[in-house]
């Protein structure tokens, strides 16, 4: 009953609050509690019984990613940048905008400005980089199908494909959400090769311009062009929003992103702030106001631990924020002379040991210690236009880029590579 009370006075109805207390005779201060939430997963749980391995385990890379407050003497063993090659090359009709890896790394999506959206395959996409040339010209036709890395191409957008997030629990559930600029958020169902379509929508009255899936799957954020934030419940589509309008925004949100904890979720807009929002109450918690001098926030993501956010500006800077004291403990410095023109995403490896992040001048990918901030070499991305999209896998050594030369490269360390 004390946590009743408590998250009642939390979400201000102090008077209500109070007065439970003093009927059940509580001591004690009245502090919020997400413990009836924790106690309602679990049940949840273990009424489905079979489903309890894959809403409790967490899926994360080897190692336990970036701790600066406990981390000395740390032996990094992940590849930089400049170690990775391009190992396949998929293309769209159009500018090619955003990406997604499912939480296991052996799927992408690539959104494009054709409307179009392609599911990738990362394990044929290596087999067919270590193909040699006289094997793959005696494939017939069939063999070739059947061993492409495009295994869906989904159509049901009727403008660009802003955005992309796979639901956290697959394979379990293999679900697909999409943003589009034609003010829509759809979930395709890909279990199904002859299914293009969405088996449900989210009909939005603005933009859509980023989105991400709560780790359960149960909810998913939603930011358009209007400043005011989104969650949706993403099996009834009922739209939540704070119960404060002074939490929200003052410009379009660029993107939102939630804890792996899911305690929290993290969202960055066109007015140069950064907030960070409590997970259980929808409530915003702390501002950073001008976190990237004023300009834009293009990209906000957690640390695995989710003590830390690495964030991205249109001022051609990241920076490491440390959530406990609200401070950006790292800069990461170099990545282009001028301010940026177009949002890019940065990025931490799978093991937190780098940070990535696209230089848009002279479409190369800059690579940080994530630790010390110290820069280490170019790697050329090969693209002919400005990379828009780029996103790591959470298990291994491979991520995507996406550009506006209408293609997308998927790059991989092989471990044999010298």
């Amino acid at each position: 009953m004390k946590y009743r009370s408590g998250q009642l006075y939390y979400d201000g109805y102090e008077s209500v609050a109070a007065s439970l207390a003093k009927v059940v005779r509580l001591q004690g201060a009245l502090t919020p509690s997400d413990r009836l939430l924790r106690l309602t997963k679990l049940a949840l749980v273990t009424e489905e019984g079979t489903k309890q391995n894959s809403l409790t385990k967490e899926r994360v890379a080897p190692g336990g990613g970036i701790d600066l407050e406990f981390e000395s003497d740390v032996v990094t063993i992940s590849p930089e940048a400049a170690l990775y090659e391009t190992c396949y090359v998929t293309s769209h009709k159009a500018q090619c905008r955003a990406s997604a890896f499912t939480c296991d790394g052996q799927l992408i999506a690539t959104g494009s400005v054709d409307a179009s959206i392609k599911v990738l395959d990362v394990d044929r996409m290596l087999a067919k980089s270590a193909q040699a040339p006289e094997q793959a010209a005696q494939e017939t036709p069939q063999q070739n199908m059947e061993n492409h890395p495009v295994i869906r191409t989904l159509y049901d957008h009727i403008e660009e494909v802003t955005c992309l997030d796979y639901h956290p629990q697959y394979p379990n559930v293999q679900l697909l959400a999409s943003g589009s600029k034609d003010y829509t958020v759809k979930f395709f169902d890909f279990t199904k090769p002859s299914v293009k379509r969405a088996t449900k929508s989210i009909q939005e009255a603005d933009v859509v311009r980023c989105l991400s899936f709560h780790p359960s799957g149960d909810f998913i954020l939603v930011g358009t062009q209007h400043p005011t934030l989104r969650l949706y419940d993403s099996n009834t589509l009922q739209c939540f929003v704070s119960c404060n309008p002074a939490d929200q925004h003052k410009a379009a949100i660029s993107a939102v992103k939630y804890s792996p904890n899911a305690n929290l979720y993290v969202s960055c807009s066109k007015d140069g702030d950064i907030k960070v929002w409590d997970g259980v109450s929808n409530r915003c918690i702390a501002t950073y106001t001008r976190a990237h001098d004023g300009e834009e926030v293009s990209s906000v993501v957690f640390s695995r631990n989710s003590k830390y956010i690495l964030s991205s500006g249109k001022d051609s800077l990241v920076k490491l924020w440390e959530l406990s004291t609200g401070r950006a403990l790292i800069t990461y410095t170099g990545a282009g002379s001028s301010k940026q023109d177009h949002r890019t995403q940065a990025v931490f490896n799978h093991t937190e040991d780098f940070v990535f992040f696209p230089d848009e001048k002279t479409t190369s990918l800059c690579c940080w210690d994530s630790r010390n901030a110290e820069r280490q070499r170019l790697l050329s991305l090969g693209h002919n236009n400005v990379v828009r999209s780029i996103v790591h896998s959470p298990t291994g050594p491979a991520f995507v880029t996406c550009s506006d030369d209408y293609r997308a490269r998927f790059w991989y360390r092989r471990a044999n590579m010298e």
